[in-house]
């Protein structure tokens, strides 16, 4: 859907939905990009544009401010990445004045987006640079110093840097707000208001998941005539992703959240507070389940190192509160677990948003107890989510027929990490020990022959 907005207030709340066409599809060379970044696209796996690129490419390109209504994984990203570059590209930045800006929620957003950026913008001769808390900021003051086409940044660090005169807005061509509901949520929306209003008037971008009151304030002060493209509503409604609703006995809880994370496959699993998921990840590490820790609370290198295994697949668990449930894109998570339920169905909707990402399938799954059920049963009509309801206990051929859920090997993980190197060893040891025994030759004693690159054992010497 396209059409100019108006600037009530009511008229945001009440936006209708409509879903782009999914089917033919323009290419990207069709939406008017050129042949060097069509290439680059397809050299990262990228072959098609998705529906809120193929929506919103044109507009952006023609230069129309744009608010994009897109679930989280739909491909956002791109859709305002690409035509910034173009926009931008051919001239050179002055010292700590970019001339594009990209303000997004969370520093893991962040570096997710800069790394979707970096590669395509080089293609073109341009630079990223990523601004954000919990980072050196002192290699991010040199970077603005000298000069940088495109920032990706949270409002609170680059507020930061520009009252350290390291940045400053006023050559901005393209602002780009991301994740806009989350910076409300965060109640980051002063912070955003006090640097928008650093930029000049040039063109500006915002794309949420939904559109509020509180975003809706942001678009009627700050955007002019904007295009408008919603692609998803903000209900759960994906053909793809299927939602399921498990009794648990309290005392039963921890043995079949247990057994559905020793499934195959990446699962996510959500839980209230940064104790709660530290003591979940310990446990399911003593059930034999190696789990990965990601919240608020934990260092910037330890949730990225902890992001990084759960994407290699190196740990297949990863254990978070609702610091990831908005922006981290994991390929291929097929399984979200809410172990806790969430406070709100928008982080109902934003947390099971982590699978069936980009036309791919998953399962949601909640778990509540009896003290919790009313409370959940509400908050899932809200979202507008249908969801299989059963009873449930680890074991039950239900719950694995849906999950692919089994049991735990219950060695914990620490003393599988010990005994690996061990058993690597006893392995590498074998063949060394059965050409030994191949050397001495056949029972009987007789000898043969050494094979090309064998050696005769040497006699004993005399006296020895």
């Amino acid at each position: 859907m396209s059409r100019s907005a108006s600037t009530s207030r009511r008229s945001w709340d009440e936006l209708a939905i409509q879903v782009v066409q999914t089917e033919n599809l323009p290419g990207f060379s069709e939406l008017g990009l050129p042949s060097k970044l069509v290439s680059a696209l397809v050299r990262n796996g990228i072959a098609a544009p998705f529906p809120i690129q193929a929506a919103t490419i044109p507009d952006i390109l023609a230069g129309r401010d744009l608010l994009g209504r897109a679930a989280t994984g739909s491909g956002k990203t791109l859709a305002f990445g690409l035509p910034m570059i173009l926009r931008l590209e051919g001239t050179v930045p002055s010292p700590r004045r970019p001339r594009g800006l990209v303000l997004v929620p969370t520093r893991e957003l962040a570096m997710q987006v800069t790394d979707a950026l970096t590669p395509l913008a080089a293609t073109c001769g341009l630079s990223v640079r990523l601004v954000a808390g919990g980072l050196p900021i002192q290699k991010q003051i040199q970077s603005l110093v000298k000069g940088v086409d495109i920032v990706v940044a949270t409002p609170g660090r680059l507020e930061d840097l520009i009252e350290r005169r390291a940045c400053l807005l006023d050559a901005v061509e393209v602002t780009v707000l991301d994740e806009a509901d989350h910076m409300a949520d965060l109640g980051f929306l002063p912070v955003v208001r006090r640097l928008l209003d650093q930029t000049p008037s040039g063109q500006r971008l915002l794309f949420s998941a939904t559109l509020d009151g509180d975003v809706s304030t942001l678009v009627e002060r700050y955007l002019s005539n904007p295009s408008v493209h919603a692609v998803s509503s903000s209900s759960a409604a994906v053909d793809t992703m299927t939602h399921h609703l498990f009794r648990v006995p309290f005392d039963a809880k921890f043995d079949l959240v247990a057994s559905i994370s020793a499934r195959e496959g990446r699962t996510l699993c959500f839980v209230r507070t940064k104790h709660g998921a530290d003591r979940l990840a310990r446990n399911l590490g003593r059930a034999g389940v190696a789990a990965g820790v990601l919240h608020g609370g934990r260092t910037q290198s330890q949730r990225t190192r902890a992001l990084d295994a759960f994407k290699d697949g190196s740990v297949s668990v990863l254990v978070a509160t609702d610091v990831a449930a908005r922006g981290i894109h994991v390929d291929d998570v097929s399984l979200v677990l809410h172990v806790d339920p969430p406070a709100d169905p928008k982080d109902y909707l934003h947390r099971s948003g982590r699978t069936a990402r980009a036309g791919e399938t998953g399962v949601v799954v909640a778990l509540t107890t009896s003290t919790e059920e009313r409370a959940v049963r509400k908050m899932l009509d809200q979202a507008g989510v249908r969801t299989n309801q059963r009873d449930a206990v680890a074991g039950d051929a239900l719950v694995a027929s849906v999950t692919g859920a089994r049991r735990p090997s219950g060695i914990p993980v620490a003393e599988a990490r010990r005994a690996a190197p061990a058993a690597r060893a006893s392995r590498s040891a074998a063949p060394h020990n059965q050409g030994a025994r191949r050397h001495r030759g056949p029972a009987t004693g007789a000898s043969r022959p050494p094979q090309h690159a064998e050696r005769r054992p040497r006699r004993a010497r005399a006296g020895n």
